[in-house]
C-alpha cells in the first residue's frame, strides 16, 4: 500500500494550545541522525515480530493520556514504586526492546540529547508508516518524566466505555470528537484478548447473552474462539480482518456490526461520530489525513523535564 505523505498537513497543526515547545526538525543540528536511528530500531524489530507496530502506537497512546507525552510508561517499577507499565491496563504491553535499542543507538550518536518520549514518539509514526499507513513529520523537543505510578494508568480509557466516557476522557486532555473516531481507527492493528471483548459474548445482560448490536456471524466467530470460561489466557483475536496492515478495514467492520470492543461499538451512539466513521469508512485518504491530525494534537500533550540516558530508570 503507497505511504501516505502528510509534511505540510502536520506542519499546519504544530501550533497548538497544549503544546510543549514542540517544533518541526528539532534534532536538525544537535542530532541529525535521530530519526533514522529510530526507524532502523522499528524496523528491526519489525523483522523479528509483526505484532511490534501495534504495540508500540499502543504505547505511545498510553504514555500520552497520563501525564501527557513524557516517557513515563518506558519506566520499570522499583522496590518503594510500581510504575505505569505494571498496571493492569498495561500489562499486555511489550515491544519496550525495540525503544530501548533506539535509545542505545541514539546514545551513541548524541549522548544527552534526544529524550526517551521523543523516541517513542517517533517509533510510533514509523509504526504505522511501516504498516501501510501515512507518514508524516512528527514535531519533537519532548522531555522525559520523573514519576510513573500504576495507580495512574486507571484514567486510560477502557474497552468497556460508553461514548459519554469515552468523549469525557478525551476532553479532559483536550483531545476532541473527531480526535476519538479518528484515534479508534488505530485498533486496525493488533490483538486482542478475550478479556478485553468477554463481556459483549457471555452473558451481556439479564435479557441477552451476546450484546445485539454483534452480527450474530461475529459474534459466533468470537464466541468459538472464546468460549465461556475460557482458560487459554493467550487466546484472542486480531483487532479487525487486517490486523497487521494499517488501513480503514476498522471503520467499514464497524458499520457492518463487527467492532471488537464496546467501546468501538459506542461510537455508533453519537451522531457526530457515525458521519465521521462513515466518511473515514469510504475514504482511506480522509481516514488517514484525521489520523495524522489526531496524533499530532496528542502527541503534543505535554510532560517531562528532564533527558533520560536510559529509558528504564530515573537518573
Amino acid at each position: 500500500m503507497a505511504t501516505v505523505i502528510l509534511l505540510l498537513f502536520a506542519l499546519s497543526l504544530f501550533f497548538i494550545p497544549h503544546s510543549n515547545a514542540l517544533s518541526i526538525n528539532y534534532y536538525e543540528k544537535s542530532c541529525p541522525t535521530a530519526e533514522n536511528l529510530v526507524t532502523a530500531a522499528v524496523k528491526k524489530g519489525m523483522d523479528n515480530d509483526k505484532t511490534v507496530p501495534a504495540a508500540l502506537l499502543r504505547m505511545h497512546f498510553h504514555d500520552c493520556f497520563i501525564r501527557g507525552c513524557d516517557g513515563s510508561v518506558l519506566l520499570n517499577s522499583t522496590k518503594d514504586n510500581k510504575a505505569e507499565k505494571d498496571g493492569p491496563p498495561n500489562i499486555s504491553l511489550h515491544a519496550f526492546y525495540v525503544i530501548d535499542h533506539a535509545k542505545e543507538a541514539v546514545e551513541s550518536a548524541c549522548p544527552g540529547v534526544v529524550s526517551c518520549a521523543d523516541i517513542l514518539s517517533l517509533a510510533a509514526r514509523d509504526a504505522v508508516a511501516l504498516s501501510g499507513g501515512p507518514n508524516w513529520t512528527v514535531p519533537t523537543g519532548r522531555n522525559d518524566g520523573r514519576i510513573s505510578s500504576a495507580n495512574e494508568t486507571n484514567q486510560l480509557p477502557s474497552p468497556t466505555f460508553n461514548f459519554t466516557q469515552l468523549q469525557q476522557n478525551f476532553a479532559q486532555r483536550g483531545l476532541t470528537t473527531a480526535d476519538l473516531v479518528a484515534l479508534s481507527g488505530g485498533h486496525t492493528l493488533g490483538f486482542a484478548h478475550c478479556s478485553s471483548f468477554q463481556n459483549r459474548i457471555h452473558n451481556f445482560n439479564n435479557s441477552a447473552d451476546i450484546d445485539p448490536s454483534l452480527s450474530s456471524s461475529f459474534a459466533a466467530t468470537l464466541r468459538n474462539i472464546c468460549p465461556a470460561h475460557n482458560k487459554v489466557r493467550s487466546a484472542g483475536t486480531t483487532m479487525d480482518s487486517t490486523g497487521f496492515i494499517f488501513d480503514n478495514a476498522y471503520y467499514k467492520l464497524l458499520l457492518q456490526g463487527n467492532g471488537l470492543f464496546s467501546s468501538d461499538q459506542a461510537l455508533l451512539d453519537n451522531p457526530r461520530a457515525i458521519r465521521l466513521i462513515t466518511k473515514f469508512a469510504n475514504s482511506q485518504d480522509k481516514f488517514f489525513k484525521g489520523f495524522v491530525k489526531a496524533m499530532v494534537r496528542m502527541g503534543s500533550l505535554s510532560g517531562g523535564t528532564e533527558i533520560r540516558i536510559d529509558c528504564k530508570v530515573v537518573r
